[in-house]
């Protein structure tokens, strides 16, 4: 079974947010655990990552069981990868307030101050890279060679922000300028280091476990109490990131990926039915469907880390 976290009563955490995935708790202050949690680590949040799905800016009636401890495992693991790079809002010691319902897809994390950006590294040509290379021969005013090929790998990664999109919205990508006329010169050059040597670092492991890290979205914000530019939610997921396996990397065509690539497949089929540019939203996932999406995110897990989840 699959996990809807938003309607669980967690002991201890009040419900503050819920989106396509994640879902938000504070600390209940009038309840032990709360005081606990507040006494001990100051202004935090429970961030839960359920098992819902989404595509094509729809949240899917589905669930894909395990998928949300893949996500906060994997980001986990992640997390002590980079520690030495850069700072993460995850609270160290602090798991013995999660509560059980939701123990291995829970994290409590400090609150940050987000910037409202979505930083992309791109080190392949791919999705709505490829899309903007074709008509215009850059990306996000960064001109590239001519000649690439969907799958292509770029001479060095490039930095191609995005707008952060309300639910249901798509992210816009924009120029650096863009970024720096909204939050400042010096945080959007902080922003485009720290995304680049993230990336750099993690293009490395991945590509030594045999695994093409193609591009990957990430999310910072300034923790309060210290002024710190911190690496926030989510990190080098299948949800963030395209990952394809290298040994079937061809340029020229689609990259066979370890994501929802089964669920969009089978939604833009004609077995699925459904109209991707009509108002009926997406009908139920067959289960052979979920299967195989479970199992490709398990597989990214077990190949990236070197063991199997827990």
């Amino acid at each position: 079974m699959g996990l809807v976290t938003a309607s669980i009563e967690l002991p201890g955490w009040t419900p503050t947010y819920s989106g396509k995935v994640r879902d938000l708790y504070v600390p209940d202050p009038a309840h032990h655990v709360g005081a606990t949690v507040l006494a001990r680590f100051g202004d935090v949040l429970l961030v839960v990552a359920s098992d819902r799905i989404s595509a094509y800016d729809h949240v899917l009636p589905t669930l894909i069981p395990d998928k949300g401890v893949v996500l906060t495992q994997l980001s986990r693991w992640w997390f002590d990868q980079l520690a030495d790079l850069v700072p993460n809002h995850v609270v160290p010691d602090a798991d013995d307030a999660v509560p059980a319902a939701v123990a291995g897809r829970a994290m409590v994390c400090r609150r940050l101050e987000m910037f409202p950006v979505e930083c992309v590294a791109r080190g392949y040509l791919t999705g709505s890279g490829l899309v903007e290379y074709l008509a215009k021969g850059e990306v996000t005013g960064i001109p590239l060679p001519a000649g690439l090929l969907d799958g292509s790998r770029l001479p060095e990664p490039i930095f191609t922000p995005a707008t952060k999109a309300a639910l249901g919205d798509h992210d816009e990508n924009v120029s650096f300028d863009v970024v720096a006329g909204q939050i400042g010169v010096d945080d959007a050059a902080r922003l485009r280091d720290l995304t680049l040597a993230v990336y750099a670092r993690a293009e490395r492991i991945a590509r030594e476990r045999g695994v093409i890290l193609a591009d990957t979205k990430l999310e910072f914000g300034v923790d309060p109490a210290t002024g710190a530019t911190v690496l926030g939610d989510e990190v080098l997921t299948p949800d963030s990131s395209r990952f394809w396996p290298a040994d079937d990397w061809t340029p020229g065509r689609a990259q066979p990926s370890f994501d929802k690539q089964y669920v969009r497949d089978w939604l833009t089929s004609a077995a699925s039915g459904w109209d991707r540019a009509g108002d009926t939203p997406p009908p139920p996932l067959p289960d052979d469907v979920v299967e195989r999406t479970r199992s490709r995110y398990l597989e990214a897990f077990e190949r990236l880390t070197g063991h199997p989840l827990a």
